[in-house]
Formats: C-alpha cells, structure tokens, sequence
C-alpha cells in the first residue's frame, strides 16, 4: 500500500505525524528536550572554526559531512560543501570532550559562502535533543565557555553514528 506525501510546513512542537504511515498517525519521539530560545537574551556561543566534524542526515536518508564553526545551546553554524534547503529538517551528530550529541536541527538561510572555498556558511537551530544529549552539549559548552576545548582532541568524530 502506498501513501500519499502531504505537504508539511515546518513548525515548532513536540509532535511529528510522519508522511509515511496512515494518515492522523503521530510519531512517538525518543527526543525529549525541545530547545525554546529566550527572545530576551542570546544563548552564548563557542567558536570552534570547523575543528569538529559534523554528520548530517538529510530527508530521504542521504549523508552530508559538515565542520562546526559555532554551537549554542540553541543551535550552531555549519560549514558545508553545498547548501542544504531552508527550512529542512536533519539528523546531525557530532563529537564533544563530554560525548557523542545526536540532534535533530532546522537548517537556516545559509549566510555566505566560505572566503577561498567553495563551500557555505549555514546556521540551523536545535528542534530536538534527548535529555541526555541537551545534558552533554551543556556540559561540553559549560567547560568550552570556561576555558577549556569543546574539540574531543585525541578521539577522532564518529560520523556514521545515526
């Protein structure tokens, strides 16, 4: 039996009804944290100048392999070879001092492209995190904002997490 795609606009929320199973079906997350940005304030943000790989799994399962260039607790700033749709929702992994952190983001309007490169500059912002992943990206930022590295250093980034 096959199903129609509907045409899903991106929105906030705890719920996800998937195009693929009977329509009315929601999805049970095991993310559990949903980052809500405080308007008032901006979250504090640790430059890492792509010393970190990124993984990312876009719609329709294909990978892409990014390098972060900032992260907050709200999201971050991604160097990728090619610019991914605004709006698109994706998996993204990567390695910190404090542990693997698997996410789903929202990608942004890309902000330019990388001087010398051809690559582009995007920021996506955090959707949902498990509390265990908001718990280690805190730490590691914490620790980061501190003084200390973000950059698991010695451990290479596991990019086939997913």
């Amino acid at each position: 039996m096959t199903y129609a795609l509907p045409n899903i606009s991106p929105r906030t929320g705890a719920l996800v009804i998937s195009p693929r199973l009977p329509t009315g079906v929601i999805v049970l997350l095991a993310m559990s944290h949903f980052p809500q940005p405080d308007a008032s304030r901006r979250a504090p943000r640790v430059h890492l100048n792509g010393s970190i790989a990124a993984a990312i799994r876009i719609e329709g399962g294909r990978n892409a392999r990014a390098k972060l260039q900032s992260i907050s607790v709200t999201g971050g700033l991604l160097q990728l070879p090619s610019e991914l749709s605004t709006g698109d929702f994706v998996e993204i992994a990567f390695q910190t001092r404090s542990g693997p952190i698997h996410a789903m983001a929202e990608m942004l309007r890309p902000v330019r492209r990388a001087k010398a490169q051809s690559a582009c500059l995007q920021p996506f912002r955090f959707v949902a995190l498990e509390d265990k992943d908001q718990s280690k990206l805190s730490a590691a930022l914490d620790s980061a904002l501190d003084g200390g590295a973000l950059d698991p250093g010695s451990y290479q980034a596991k990019l086939s997490g997913f």
